[in-house]
């Protein structure tokens, strides 16, 4: 397998890295809260977006690839944040199995 070459100067955008924290309610269900996990250097790159029709309401999805060095507790489930944008971690894989780093394939709706 070849070796994939990535200048670590283009992981040049900060993104907070956070997890699910799931609890209990008080009907049966269980809350999600988002704790941070950890601040990351990563390199951002949108490669799609589609529009969704639900309930009769527009949605508009954009999907990103972003790479980031590797990190043996990430998760698909957990997201990515950058200012108000939130990048929810659809699959993740390790582009040349190194152990160097990761690519997360990711989803920002609403944008």
């Amino acid at each position: 397998m070849l070796t994939t070459f990535l200048d670590a100067g283009r992981l040049n955008q900060r993104l907070t890295l956070e997890q699910p924290v799931k609890t209990p309610d008080l009907s049966g269900g269980i809350d999600v809260s988002w704790i941070e996990a950890a601040s990351v250097w990563a390199l951002l790159e949108p490669i799609g977006a589609a529009m969704r029709n639900l309930a009769q309401q527009s949605t508009e999805t954009v999907t990103h690839r972003i790479t980031i060095r590797i990190r043996s507790d990430l998760k698909s489930g957990w997201r990515f944040r950058k200012d108000g944008r939130i990048f929810r971690i659809i699959t993740i894989r390790d582009p040349d199995e190194t152990g160097r780093y990761l690519v997360c394939r990711t989803e920002e709706e609403g944008q």
